[in-house]
């Protein structure tokens, strides 16, 4: 099922989802069950699978360091279609423009038909980490609303390079990240809106935010985005504060800032376990204001660990 029907079925409840990071290649998908597993009693619709692009790795060789271009979390279609087999629940995977072509990125997209897979989140992605700026994959996308035109081309028939088919039986739903604090690389608020506007009118189904720890800085990016005819659902992402050093962390990777209140409770605490709480109090309480404002999903990252999600879930559903 579409996340938009979830959303439209569900009658204005909000409804509860999160996302995985698939395993590093050959760790046992049996690790990600054990994650999921305490999570499913809040029965979450739909799960969502990050996509990791190609990464830059060293070996040494004869007293020499090669360079050697690898994948070290694969396999993003393989474990949506596990889950979906699994658990019975409708898995989101992450579809790239870093790192891979547009022919892959078709064939990527064949397969999630055949799985009968209907939704994804059309991404722009990271740059590698030894660039400073995203540089696209050659033959690929370099924006995420290209990506979407993409994705939304093939679902009225068009593929690359073949003659125009009749449209698909069960179109994609595509989600698109949203910034509430702005995209790192964009001038201005103002432009950021703007980019994401195209991506809807691209084909773009529905939003999903980056984190905030600032319920007030969704509020303004939801009523700014409807101020421009942006009228699809906007999914608020959470992610829960865990150790000290995301107080420097997440400010530096995702450019958001961090309420000071949250910021000397940080401080108070004893040790990482006091943070963690901390980090639990704080993301419950972020959630049920969002939920009494009538979010339709909450959406929360949890990187591979589910103990603090559950807790939080606990608190709300």
């Amino acid at each position: 099922m579409k996340i938009t029907d979830h959303i439209k079925n569900a009658a204005g409840k909000t409804l509860f989802s999160f996302e995985i990071v698939p395993p590093v290649k050959g760790k046992s998908i049996d690790e990600l069950y054990a994650n999921i597993d305490p999570l499913m009693e809040f029965k979450p619709p739909f799960i969502d699978v990050t996509t990791s692009r190609e990464e830059v790795v060293y070996t040494q060789k004869s007293g020499l360091y090669e360079k050697k271009i690898t994948r070290m979390r694969p396999g993003t279609v393989g474990i949506c279609a596990s889950i979906k087999h699994r658990y019975n629940v409708d898995t989101v995977p992450h579809v790239l423009c870093g790192g891979f072509t547009q022919e892959e990125t078709e064939y990527m997209l064949i397969d999630l038909q055949y799985l009968g897979i209907d939704n994804l989140m059309a991404l722009r992605g990271d740059s590698m980490r030894d660039e400073a700026y995203f540089v696209p994959t050659s033959g690929g996308h370099p924006y995420a609303v290209d990506l979407v035109r993409q994705i939304d081309q093939l679902n009225r028939g068009q593929f690359l390079h073949d003659q125009p088919q009749a449209p698909l039986a069960t179109p994609f739903c595509i989600g698109v990240a949203g910034y509430p604090e702005k995209h790192m690389e964009a001038p201005s608020m103002a432009s950021d809106l703007k980019r994401l506007k195209e991506k809807v009118d691209a084909g773009a189904d529905y939003v999903v935010t980056q984190m905030f720890f600032d319920n007030s800085k969704y509020f303004a990016f939801v009523e700014s985005a409807r101020a421009m005819g942006i009228d699809v659902p906007i999914i608020p992402g959470i992610k829960p504060l865990a150790v000290h050093r995301h107080l420097s962390i997440l400010p530096q990777v995702f450019k958001i800032d961090l309420p000071q209140d949250l910021v000397d409770a940080v401080e108070s605490a004893k040790d990482n376990a006091g943070i963690k709480q901390v980090g639990i109090e704080w993301a419950i309480a972020q959630s049920k204001e969002l939920k009494e404002a009538g979010v339709p999903v909450l959406h929360y990252y949890s990187m591979g660990k589910s103990e603090n999600i559950a807790q939080i879930a606990s608190a709300l559903f």
